[in-house]
C-alpha cells in the first residue's frame, strides 16, 4: 500500500500540486501552468512533476490517494459562454411552467429602482420547459395521479429537439420523489441518451424556485463532469477523489451522479487548508483571502471553522446546496487594467488568465494587468517559480507607460493606482464576507495565500485596519494541501415544516438521513462513521430560517429545547434582536440536517528551527513603494522562527512573493508562517 498522498488543484493561471509522504511527514510542492483547452493535461503535469521531485520517478505505485480540486464543471456556466445550457430542459408540474420566469421579486443590490433592472435569460428558456399531469401535497400525499403519457409526450419531445440533459422538479416531490422517479424511468425509456438530475436527489427542501434552479445547474454539468472524470480516470489508471464545495470530498465515482456539489471547490480547499495552518498556529478565526491569476476568494473561519451557507450562487444561478460561504471577486493577478468610457482607471473582472496571460509572460498578451504592475514596480522578481518562467521586465514596463500617456499619469503612479484598486476590490470583498454578516473586521487576523495573494497583504491592513497578516509556507499551494485536509463528507436534507415536531417525527425523518449518510459512507470504504446533526428554524412567520447546529444524543424534548435555545442564540447574534422570552413568537422548524463525516488523519504541521542570527538578504534590487529606492531582497527558505524583516524589503520564494512595505515589519513564527504587522 503506497503511503504518498497528493492534492491537485486546477486554478485560471496555474495547477498548484502538494505531496505528503506519511511515513516520513515530508511535504513536497509545486506549480505548473494551468492548461485551459483540456484541464486534464495540467493535471497529469503536476501528478508526474512533483513525483518526480520526491522520488526521481513519476511512478504512481507509491501512491495512496489523490484528491483533486476544480471547477472545470461549472466554467462554462460561471463565464456565461455561449451555448452553456443549449441542450438544457426541464420538466416540472402542469401549470407550473412559468416557475423560472417568475423566480423571485428580489433585484440585485445596485438596482434600487427595479424600473432600471433587466431580468436576465432564465437557465431554461420557456420554450424547452414541458409539463406533466399528477400532484402531490406538502406532506407527499398523492392529490392527482402521474399522468404516464404526458411524461412519454415530453421525454419524445425531449428527444426530437435535441435536448440532452433534463432536470426534473416537481411541486412537493421533497416530501415524495415518487413522480419524480416514475418521470426518470419514463425518459430512461424513451430517451435513453438523456442525462438526468431530480430535485428529490439534488436537494430534498422546499422553495420550488431554488430547488427548481439547483437541479437544473446540476444537469447541465453532469455531461461536462463525466467526460473529463471519465479522462482523468483513464489516464491516472487508479480511483481519485474530487473536493466538494461543502468542505468534504468524495470519490470521483460518485461525484458523476452528483456534480453540482463540487462548485467552487478550489476556493472551498484553499479556506480549509488556512484554517487549519492558522489553527495549529494559535489563530482559530481568521479572514481567508486566496489571491489567484483570475480571482481572488475570501472566506471567514469562525472558531477552527469555515463558514457555511445554503444560500449561494453559481454565476447568476441560486444554489442551494452546503457550501463554504466564499465571496469571489474579479482581482487576481492576470486582472487586466482597462480605460472605461468617462477616461477612468479600472482593475478587472476580465483576466488575460494563463493564455496568454500578462504582458510580462511574453506569450502574446497584450493588454496590461496587475501582474505587470508589480513587476514594473520591482515588487516581483523578474521571473517566476524559482525561474521556471522567465518574465519580460521591458514588455511590462512598455505597457505601463502606453497606458499611463492615455491617463496622463507618470508610468509609477499608474502601476500604483492599478494595484490600489485591486486592493480596494480585494477589500470589499472582505467587507462584504465579515461586516455584512455582523463581524467586526478588525477582530480578525488575515491569512493571505495564493499566487497573488500576499502581494497586496500591507496595503490590506491599512484600508481595513486589520490586526496581522499572516502569510503560511508556499503560500501559492495552500490551496493543494487543503485537499489533503479534509474528511469525506455528504449532506442530506428533509424539510418538515411545523411548530412542534413529535419526537417520532424527528426520530423517523433523522434515521432516515442517517441511514442514507451511512450507505454512502460504506461505499467510500469508511467504518468510522460521524454524523453531524443541524436544523434551520425561524420564528413563525418570516420567510427565512437560521441554521443551527443539533446536539448528539436522543431525540427528546430536552433535545428539541436545546435545539431551540441555539436557534435564539444565533437570532440574537445574527440580527441583535430574539424572541426568547415572548410566547407571542412561536418558533417553527423547516429544515432537518445531517452531514455523514468519515474522518481522515490530516497531515503534520512542522515547526522550523530557531533563528538566533539576524536574517541577511540575498539581493538588492529597485523598488517603488512611495518612491524608488534600493531594497533588500530576502529569501524565505533562509529564515527561522524568529527572524523579522523590516520594510522596506522583499521575501521572496517558489510560488509566491511579499513585499515588506514601509513601516511593516513580517516575523516569522515558530511553524514558518510571516506574520505581518503595521508599525504606525
Amino acid at each position: 500500500m503506497g503511503s504518498v498522498r497528493i492534492g491537485v488543484d486546477t486554478g485560471g493561471t496555474f495547477t498548484d500540486v502538494v505531496l505528503v509522504d506519511e511515513e516520513t511527514g515530508e511535504i513536497v510542492t509545486t506549480k505548473t501552468p494551468s492548461t485551459p483547452a483540456n484541464p486534464a493535461d495540467g493535471f497529469m503535469a503536476g501528478v508526474h512533476k512533483v513525483l518526480e521531485l520526491h522520488t526521481g520517478s513519476d511512478d504512481l505505485g507509491g501512491v495512496s490517494a489523490i484528491v483533486h480540486g476544480t471547477t472545470v464543471a461549472t466554467n462554462q456556466l460561471l463565464e456565461d459562454r455561449p451555448g452553456g445550457t443549449a441542450h438544457l430542459g426541464f420538466v416540472t408540474t402542469e401549470g407550473f411552467e412559468f416557475i423560472l420566469e417568475i423566480a423571485r421579486q428580489s433585484v440585485p443590490d445596485g438596482y434600487g429602482n427595479s424600473y432600471f433592472w433587466v431580468k436576465p435569460p432564465r437557465i431554461v428558456p420557456v420554450h424547452r420547459v414541458r409539463t406533466v399531469g399528477g400532484r402531490l401535497d406538502h406532506l407527499g400525499r398523492e392529490v392527482r395521479p402521474f399522468d404516464e403519457a404526458g411524461a412519454v409526450q415530453a421525454a419524445r419531445w425531449f428527444a426530437e429537439n435535441g435536448v440532452t440533459a433534463i432536470g426534473v422538479c416537481f411541486l412537493h416531490s421533497y416530501a415524495n420523489p415518487e413522480h419524480e422517479r416514475r418521470m426518470r424511468e419514463v425518459i430512461e425509456r424513451e430517451h435513453p441518451g438523456a442525462v438526468v438530475s431530480l430535485s428529490s436527489d439534488v436537494l430534498r427542501e422546499y422553495r420550488e424556485y431554488e430547488r427548481s434552479v439547483t437541479t437544473l445547474v446540476d444537469a447541465a454539468v453532469k455531461p461536462i463532469m463525466r467526460r473529463y472524470i471519465g479522462n482523468l480516470s483513464d489516464r491516472l489508471g487508479r480511483p481519485f477523489s474530487v473536493m466538494k464545495s461543502n468542505g468534504g470530498v468524495l470519490s470521483a465515482s460518485e461525484v458523476v451522479h452528483q456534480p453540482i456539489t463540487t462548485v467552487l471547490s478550489g476556493p472551498a480547499a484553499g479556506a480549509l487548508g488556512a484554517a487549519l495552518i492558522a489553527g495549529t498556529a494559535g489563530h482559530p478565526g481568521v479572514i481567508t483571502l486566496d489571491g489567484g491569476g483570475t480571482s481572488t476568494d475570501v472566506a471567514v473561519v469562525v472558531d477552527g471553522e469555515p463558514s457555511l451557507t445554503t444560500e449561494g450562487t453559481i454565476g447568476r444561478y441560486p444554489c442551494k446546496i452546503p457550501m463554504i460561504d466564499i465571496v469571489t471577486v474579479g482581482a487576481g493577478g492576470g486582472s487586466i487594467a482597462w480605460i472605461s468610457r468617462e477616461g477612468t482607471l479600472k482593475v478587472g473582472p476580465r483576466s488575460a488568465g494563463a493564455d496568454p496571460g500578462p504582458l510580462c509572460y511574453g506569450r502574446g498578451g497584450t493588454e496590461v494587468t496587475v501582474t505587470d504592475a508589480h513587476v514594473f514596480l520591482g515588487r516581483v522578481p523578474p521571473h517566476l517559480l524559482g525561474g521556471e518562467i522567465p518574465l519580460d521586465v521591458s514588455a511590462a514596463r512598455a505597457g505601463i507607460e502606453a497606458l499611463a500617456g492615455k491617463l496622463g499619469l507618470s508610468p509609477e503612479r499608474c502601476a500604483t493606482g492599478i494595484l490600489e484598486i485591486s486592493a480596494f476590490n480585494q477589500s470589499n470583498a472582505i467587507r462584504q464576507i465579515t461586516v455584512k454578516r455582523g463581524l467586526d473586521v478588525r477582530d480578525f487576523p488575515m491569512v493571505a495565500f495564493g499566487g497573488s495573494g500576499p502581494l497586496l497583504a500591507c496595503r490590506l491592513i491599512d484600508i481595513l485596519g486589520l490586526r496581522a497578516a499572516i502569510v503560511p509556507p508556499n503560500p501559492g499551494n495552500v490551496s493543494a494541501f487543503g485537499l489533503l485536509t479534509v474528511d469525506v463528507k455528504n449532506d442530506y436534507v428533509r424539510t418538515h415544516v411545523s411548530r412542534d415536531p413529535s419526537r417520532e417525527t424527528l426520530r423517523a425523518v433523522f434515521a432516515e438521513l442517517e441511514g442514507q449518510a451511512a450507505a454512502a459512507l460504506d461505499r467510500e470504504g469508511f467504518t468510522d462513521h460521524v454524523y453531524a446533526r443541524s436544523a434551520d428554524l425561524r420564528y413563525y412567520g418570516q420567510a427565512y430560517e437560521v441554521r443551527v447546529p443539533a446536539p448528539d444524543g436522543p431525540l427528546d424534548d430536552g433535545w428539541r429545547a436545546a435545539v431551540v435555545d441555539r436557534f435564539h442564540e444565533a437570532h440574537q447574534r445574527l440580527y441583535g434582536y430574539g424572541y426568547r422570552d415572548d410566547p407571542r413568537h412561536a418558533v417553527e422548524w423547516v429544515n432537518l440536517r445531517v452531514s455523514g463525516v468519515g474522518p481522515i488523519t490530516r497531515p503534520a504541521i512542522a515547526r522550523v528551527p530557531y533563528q538566533l542570527e539576524e536574517p541577511s538578504p540575498i539581493a538588492t534590487r529597485d523598488v517603488f513603494y512611495e518612491r524608488w529606492g534600493r531594497t533588500v531582497i530576502y529569501r524565505r527558505a533562509d529564515l527561522g522562527a524568529g527572524a523579522v524583516v523590516t520594510g522596506p524589503a522583499v521575501i521572496e520564494e517558489y510560488g509566491s512573493t511579499l513585499p515588506v512595505h514601509p513601516g511593516f515589519t513580517a516575523t516569522m513564527d515558530d511553524y514558518g508562517n510571516l506574520v505581518v504587522v503595521s508599525d504606525r
